[in-house]
């Protein structure tokens, strides 16, 4: 997805793994302050968050942390391990409660119940990139907030690089929240 982006005669890229990512962060070649995230072996510029980007991250983190108490990990911006080539740091991951809160290893597929992007001038890339990597790595629901058209896409059954089920909600609705015994007002998020 990425590369075709790139003009036809390029030279080839050098994919990176997560380990070699670890170690350009560990050996000071990357900041953990830099705005990137590993996507597909890439090194991806992440887009600035704007405040209405991040008014809904926090509304988000606030209403699903009160909904699922403390059944689960609600993560903002952190990494997830998904697979060899890729550690992307969606804007919320929903995952499996575990003692030591991730402090050995990042959420693994396994371990994640929901994943949740924010976007605004990201949408293209979230909807296109971001959200069939989560399928394919079988997360069995993402959903994407776009601020823009003030609606929420959620995603579920993975199968392949896609979901099977998609639904749009809007002002109004009710979203079933995984791991939740209620569902969560649209209108509450100020969409």
């Amino acid at each position: 997805m990425i590369a075709a982006q790139l003009p036809p005669h390029s030279p080839p890229l050098l994919r990176i793994s997560c380990d070699r990512y670890h170690e350009m962060i560990a050996s000071g070649g990357l900041r953990e302050d830099d705005r990137i995230e590993l996507i597909n072996g890439f090194l991806v510029t992440k887009m600035s968050i704007g405040s209405i980007h991040s008014a809904m991250v926090n509304r988000l983190n606030r209403l699903l942390s009160r909904l699922l108490g403390d059944s689960t990990i609600i993560t903002v911006q952190n990494p997830i391990t998904i697979h060899e080539y890729s550690e992307p740091e969606p804007d919320i991951v929903v995952a499996r409660f575990r003692e030591d809160f991730y402090a050995e290893r990042h959420p693994y597929p396994q371990d994640i119940l929901l994943v949740i992007e924010v976007a605004d001038t990201s949408l293209a890339f979230d909807r296109d990139a971001k959200i069939p990597l989560y399928a394919s790595c079988g997360i069995p629901e993402s959903w994407l907030v776009d601020l823009n058209n003030h609606e929420i896409h959620v995603f579920r059954r993975p199968d392949g690089a896609a979901y099977q089920e998609t639904h749009v909600f809007r002002a109004g609705d009710l979203i079933p929240v995984p791991g939740g015994s209620e569902g969560l007002a649209v209108t509450t998020l100020g969409l």
